[in-house]
């Protein structure tokens, strides 16, 4: 299932990165990666904030959807 239906405060690993070339550059360049975890820290107003690789990010909706947990 996609990153944005995570609940908060759940520990999830990423299964795998959908979309183009660049766009999964982009998120392994956050430290969103195959087999590693993530954390939703919140939600509001379409963006989250998630805890990955000891650091916090924030992504908006579309961008966490490409990520599937």
């Amino acid at each position: 299932m996609p990153l944005t239906f995570a609940k908060a405060g759940e520990e999830n690993f990423i299964k795998k990165i959908v979309g183009k070339d660049e766009t999964k550059r982009f998120l392994e360049s956050l430290g969103f990666t195959v087999g590693g975890s993530v954390t939703v820290i919140s939600e509001m107003g379409g963006n989250m904030i998630l805890s990955v690789k000891n650091s916090r990010v924030a992504l908006d909706k579309s961008m966490a959807s490409r990520i599937v947990i």
